[in-house]
């Protein structure tokens, strides 16, 4: 019974309202008796009794002021954030991807390995923002519209695999793309978070001229270049110092964070990689703000359909004893 209330329950008040009339009214006038000269003797009159009529006036009046009361059935609580964040997530998945100079602990693995790791985590803490994931290789393909699913969102990340777009990288149309899941969008804050180990090497729009698209759609993309840089590498006797980053382009992925008010970030292994997310976490800080509400039935039908059928019950009642 804790999920009922009485939005009006002030008719309460009502309820004693006939046994103040009862007791307080003027009495009605009773009219005078009319004398028969003669009354059979055989038969006996017996009085109706109105016990019945009185249950059923009771009732009706009861279930009538609690109908006017107006109960109300109260759901149980629903949170929710007012204000979201539309945040996009444009990872790059060319072959390159799988060059294995990320050192995560003692040991290296693949740049995909690393992003899956770290994004995967990223994607959990965004409580309340919209995500979508948008990969790009030979061309951009939308993988994951905005949704509040993280786990979705998560499992799509996780599930990456290399050579599925194609091998080279459209990083212009991965920003367009993300862009245009923001055109109907009416959210107040809309971010890109774009990471990529190459430079744009296929796709039919520049990375220049996405992201002034981007700007126009009031979108903020924070762009991430991945790759080890110089590290050394073991080759039967000898041992070579080779540059494992020297296809990435971080002078665009500069200019495009810088024209749409984000920032560049450069990741060279796996903990600075997950370094880079919480920054980018602590920029774009969750909402608190939230709003509870309850869903509600309303119950008034039921105690006036109650008070409809006894009082139909009573006009029986009173009709056999006329």
């Amino acid at each position: 019974m804790a999920n009922i209330s009485f939005v009006w329950w002030w008719m309460w008040l009502l309820l004693p309202l006939p046994l103040l009339v009862y007791y307080f009214a003027p009495p009605l006038k009773q009219a005078a008796p009319v004398r028969l000269p003669y009354l059979p003797e055989s038969g006996t009159a017996v009085a109706p009794t109105n016990t019945l009529a009185r249950v059923l006036v009771a009732i009706t009046w009861i279930a009538l002021v609690a109908a006017l009361a107006r109960p109300v059935w109260y759901g149980d609580p629903v949170t929710t954030q007012p204000k979201h964040r539309d945040l996009m997530l444009v990872l790059d998945l060319s072959y390159s991807m799988s060059q294995e100079d990320m050192q995560d602990g003692d040991q290296y693995i693949d740049r995909l390995s690393a992003v899956k790791n770290v994004v995967s985590d990223f994607v959990q803490q965004r409580e309340g923002d919209r995500l979508g994931l948008v990969l790009f290789a030979d061309h951009a393909y939308l993988q994951t519209p905005l949704t509040l699913d993280r786990e979705t969102v998560s499992d799509q990340v996780n599930s990456l695999v290399l050579r599925l777009i194609g091998d080279k990288t459209a990083i212009g149309e991965g920003i367009g793309l993300a862009t245009k899941t923001f055109v109907d969008s009416e959210a107040p804050q809309r971010v890109m978070v774009l990471l990529s180990d190459g430079s744009n090497t296929s796709g039919v729009l520049e990375p220049l001229e996405a992201a002034k698209i981007a700007k126009k759609y009031n979108a903020t993309i924070y762009t991430i270049g991945v790759g080890a840089g110089e590290m050394l590498v073991k080759e039967f006797f000898m041992t070579r110092k080779v540059n494992t980053a020297k296809d990435l382009d971080e002078k665009t992925l500069k200019q495009i964070a810088e024209l749409t008010g984000g920032q560049y970030f450069r990741a060279r292994n796996a903990d600075e990689l997950a370094t880079i997310y919480d920054t980018i976490n602590s920029l774009e800080p969750i909402s608190q703000a939230t709003q509870t509400w309850r869903p509600q039935t309303e119950w008034f039908p039921l105690p006036l359909t109650l008070s409809l059928l006894c009082f139909s019950l009573l006009l029986i009642v009173r009709r056999n004893y006329v």
